[in-house]
């Protein structure tokens, strides 16, 4: 069965575009289009899609808004679209923030080289966001922020990720330098375009006196970069 998508912007030609685009891929299937945030909202507690795509700027009620009131009611996975321009990438990062799970450029030629690249990319990213769905609707509607709680990995992980001895020796490439014969501990966390609200969650958790370096890999169009909440 086909994805449910949900696809809400005031353009006309917009909604067209990003409907055809959508069902052309034959695992998804736009079951609807709101011209504003606020019917947004009432479509997607009446149809209750698997995917919603946002605009931000719209009459009655903002994305930003909208994304805000449908995570409150029923956690749904949404894609922005945004302007790759600094009010834009401000209004991105608040709609990050509201709990949208990714965004994409409404100029698709600001990140695709054709018609095709285009696309395949948003057809992609729909589909990722889509597999979230579950862990989503599972969180209460009244807690959407909550994180679940951690589990701890098996205690033999560790043992049956090694080979096992009657495999034959694994030939290694010479070392260009010396070994130390030091072990490091640190921390590598890398995200793409929906990091920043993730990483700011992740480091205030973290106690002052945390014992090991961090180091952050964060994949954001330039415009983002000087806006980030970790900037």
């Amino acid at each position: 069965m086909a994805l449910k998508v949900l696809v809400v912007d005031d353009s006309s030609f917009f909604r067209r575009r990003v409907t055809e685009i959508i069902n052309a891929d034959s695992n998804l299937e736009v079951v609807d289009t709101a011209v504003n945030g606020k019917e947004a909202v009432d479509k997607a507690l009446k149809i209750k899609p698997d995917v919603i795509t946002m605009d931000i700027e719209m009459p009655v009620m903002d994305g930003i808004t909208a994304v805000r009131e449908i995570m409150k009611a029923c956690p749904t996975p949404i894609l922005m679209f945004s302007s790759l321009t600094h009010d834009g990438a401000k209004a991105t990062l608040d709609a990050l923030d509201a709990g949208a799970l990714d965004f994409l450029p409404k100029k698709f030629e600001d990140i695709a080289r054709n018609r095709d690249e285009a696309t395949s990319l948003l057809q992609q990213r729909v589909n990722e966001i889509a597999r979230k769905r579950f862990l989503m609707r599972r969180v209460p509607a009244s807690r959407p922020s909550t994180p679940a709680p951690a589990t701890k990995p098996a205690a033999s992980s560790t043992a049956t990720a090694r080979p096992v001895s009657s495999a034959a020796p694994v030939k290694r490439p010479a070392a260009r330098f010396a070994a130390s014969g030091k072990r490091y501990q640190l921390v590598a966390i890398g995200t793409s375009t929906g990091g920043p609200v993730a990483l700011q969650k992740i480091l205030t958790k973290l106690p002052a006196n945390f014992p090991l370096p961090i180091v952050l890999i964060q994949h954001m169009p330039a415009t983002f970069t000087s806006l980030s909440p970790l900037a």
